[in-house]
């Protein structure tokens, strides 16, 4: 099984190495610094295993796997708060809260190997459940071609269901995600960011105009000039936020 560790402190990186030593079965193929090695590793080297820090420099864990196509097997080594716990044990391999003896090390291990393929299902319940956290719901990565995108949520403008993504629009242009409407209904502040229509979130501050539009309908005039298409029920979601 091929092994990637990915954590910003060094150390934690050689007590993973001195741990895993019993373990003739894994090998280490590469360690990384950040999320943004870590994406580049997974994508070269397509790795069975990956020990992964939470709290990190440019992006987090959560948001590097977000990034990841088909993520591999996840071992949390981390001393993130305590909230995500429930999330680790119902999802992941198993999470590793720091300082974490040899003991917990080799449970963690028989676990990974007494399991069946990585599910991508369990990945995306965890990030479903780390999207709530402040830290998360503060901005966006995504990646832009080769490149990884980081857009604070006060840049968005608007949201645009696509097919399997959504597509974020900024000053800059716009952006896919491959998540859902729903997700970002849940994720966003709900003060600024409501859900005007099936295939749109509005960023109310940027709001100009409400004019009515055929039957039961209207449309949304943003300070960008953009005008969008406003449902029934977003039409009294939006006027409860705005309170109007």
């Amino acid at each position: 099984m091929k092994a990637i560790l990915i954590d910003d402190e060094p150390l934690a990186r050689v007590i993973v190495r001195e741990y895993l030593q019993g373990y003739p079965e894994i090998e280490i193929v590469q360690e990384c610094n950040d999320g943004f090695e870590g994406v580049k590793a997974i994508q070269q080297h397509q790795p069975d295993l990956i020990f992964l820090d939470i709290q990190m420099p440019k992006i987090n864990g959560f948001e590097m796997l977000e990034l990841i196509e088909t993520p591999p097997n996840v071992i949390f080594t981390t001393a993130f708060e305590e909230y995500a716990i429930k999330a680790f044990e119902a999802h992941a391999v198993d999470y590793l809260l720091k300082p974490f003896s040899k003991e917990r090390f080799d449970k963690a291990m028989q676990k990974l190997l007494q399991q069946a393929k990585p599910s991508v299902e369990k990945t995306e319940a965890i990030l479903e459940t780390a999207s709530l956290s402040p830290t998360q719901s503060s901005r966006i990565v995504l990646k832009d071609g080769g490149k990884i995108k980081i857009i604070p949520v006060a840049q968005i403008q608007y949201l645009e269901a696509a097919d399997d993504y959504v597509k974020i629009y900024t000053a800059e242009g716009s952006f896919l995600k491959k998540k859902t409407m729903t997700f970002f209904e849940q994720s966003l502040p709900s003060q600024q960011f409501v859900r005007v229509h099936r295939s749109y979130i509005v960023n109310t501050q940027l709001i100009t105009r409400i004019d009515p539009y055929e039957k039961d309908s209207h449309l949304v005039l943003l300070n960008t000039g953009a005008r969008l298409p406003v449902s029934k029920a977003g039409y009294a979601r939006m006027k409860e936020v705005l309170g109007i």
